[in-house]
């Protein structure tokens, strides 16, 4: 289990929570972060759905995974609209979870010009003010 934070550094937009994705939600404001996996051919799914996009199968289960990956590739974003204007510059990025799959998402926890590409994360999770939470990734 992960830590779940309340951070004013980046707005924490409400997910849309679907029959698909209520699951993942619902274990992520447990801060648990999962993933899909597909029992037929054994590919990790990422974002989360019912069919795997490698093997079309639909018998796919979702399960808890470590939150720790590396940096795959990130940006850093200085020009912003809405409620993320006033958070400028924050980090955009995907990164590789250990269990396989890039997931796209914010790194926090340090200015963003000391990123590096390769730098070991962990998940953390914001809180939304509904009480879901979403993942984002900082230093380990």
């Amino acid at each position: 289990m992960s830590e779940i934070i309340e951070d004013t550094s980046l707005p924490a937009p409400e997910p849309v929570v679907n029959p698909d994705t209520a699951s993942f939600w619902g274990a992520a404001a447990k801060g648990r972060l999962n993933i899909g996996r597909c029992r037929s051919c054994g590919e990790a799914i990422w974002y989360p759905r019912p069919m795997c996009p490698h093997c079309h199968s639909t018998d796919t289960l979702l399960e808890e995974v470590s939150g720790q990956g590396r940096v795959y590739s990130f940006t850093i974003v200085r020009r912003a609209i809405g409620e993320y204007a006033a958070s400028l510059p924050y980090v955009l990025a995907y990164v590789e979870l250990d269990e396989g799959p890039r997931v796209m998402t914010n790194l926090v926890g340090r200015e963003p010009e000391t990123w590096e590409i390769g730098q070991p994360v962990e998940v953390v999770f914001h809180r939304t003010p509904a009480g879901n939470a979403i993942p984002r990734f900082r230093p380990r």
